[in-house]
């Protein structure tokens, strides 16, 4: 059935006939991320797409997690004590689908405890890591089940890492979607990464091979090895092989702005003048999480919305973003 990827996002010129709503690792702000219960809360919630990460196991299976390694969401040392590298580490490669299946998976936690106080419980309830293949079935029964047409952010991650560790993220990805019929850019699914030449290469290379044609995302954050991509001819470059840009939002509106000089940077207007779209991370309404030149939550929506004039607001609280965009029409 094709009805989960038919890809909401019109493109007027530059621009987006549509704001979307992003829920990050499902409905991240209420259930332990990347969870089914996350992603089932997020589809409920009415996102327009759902982003999930993807990293790969030792026997080759593609699951849903941040994170390669599993410290700080799961009960791994309790339970593989002897996995751990020498970092202490416990990393997902070495792992097989089957031993994953043996781990509770928690909100996310640190040394202090949760990282994020005020959301869902460490180490309560049952949740557990799941297939790729599992979560384009859930979404796809939901759609079905809801008469929604909601889709899929899709992160490679780290593919440099996998390939060290004898793994080809970005192939074995593409094949699970194959899998599913989904092949082209009219599918409602997005495959995006931090890493460049993954990106170029999915275009140039697989995409030809396995004769597919999807829409694809380039991540940035304010490093330096997106320098080039924060340039006007950098931009234009970048453009032949992606259809949209996923800036952290420190480098959309400056983080020296305040309540009475907002200062919006030129990405946007440069990706759209190279013709990409900007979908934004990560909006989160935690106490500590709003930055110090928005009053509220909302009032940061409003400020990328309608002042930046992105696209796309990225965000663990998906409902929220929902509700802002419904008055604000």
């Amino acid at each position: 059935m094709r009805s989960l990827f038919i890809f909401i996002i019109l493109m007027t010129g530059a621009q987006a006939a549509e704001r979307l709503v992003i829920a990050h690792r499902g409905a991240s702000g209420y259930l332990p991320e990347q969870s089914i219960a996350a992603i089932s809360m997020a589809h409920a919630q009415g996102a327009d797409l759902i982003e999930i990460d993807l990293v790969m196991t030792s026997d080759d299976r593609i699951v849903v997690l941040h994170d390669p390694y599993l410290n700080n969401l799961s009960s791994v040392p309790a339970v593989f004590s002897d996995h751990a590298r020498k970092d202490g580490k416990y990393y997902v490669v070495d792992f097989t689908l089957e031993e994953l299946r043996a781990l509770e998976l928690s909100e996310r936690f640190n040394d202090e405890g949760a990282s994020f106080p005020d959301r869902f419980p460490v180490h309560k309830s049952s949740f557990e890591i799941f297939t790729f293949e599992e979560a384009i079935e859930l979404i796809e029964g939901l759609n079905k089940s809801t008469g929604k047409d909601i889709g899929l952010l899709v992160e490679i991650k780290l593919p440099e890492f996998h390939f060290e560790n004898g793994k080809d993220i970005a192939y074995e990805a593409l094949k699970v979607i194959k899998c599913y019929n989904y092949l082209k850019r009219s599918d409602n699914i997005v495959l995006q990464d931090f890493d460049f030449n993954s990106l170029k290469r999915i275009r140039e290379v697989l995409f030809p091979a396995m004769d597919m044609e999807l829409k694809l995302n380039q991540l940035l954050d304010g490093s330096d090895r997106y320098d080039w991509m924060r340039q006007p001819d950098g931009m234009a470059f970048l453009s032949n092989f992606v259809d949209g840009i996923g800036p952290h939002m420190g480098i959309v509106v400056d983080e020296r702005s305040t309540k009475d000089d907002i200062i919006i940077t030129p990405l946007v207007q440069m990706a759209h003048d190279a013709g990409l779209w900007v979908h934004v991370f990560t909006f989160r309404a935690d106490e500590g999480m709003i930055p110090d030149y928005a009053d509220d939550f909302e009032d940061l929506l409003d400020i990328f919305w309608n002042k930046a004039g992105i696209e796309g607001v990225i965000t663990d609280f998906a409902d929220r973003a929902i509700k802002f965009k419904d008055k604000n029409k």
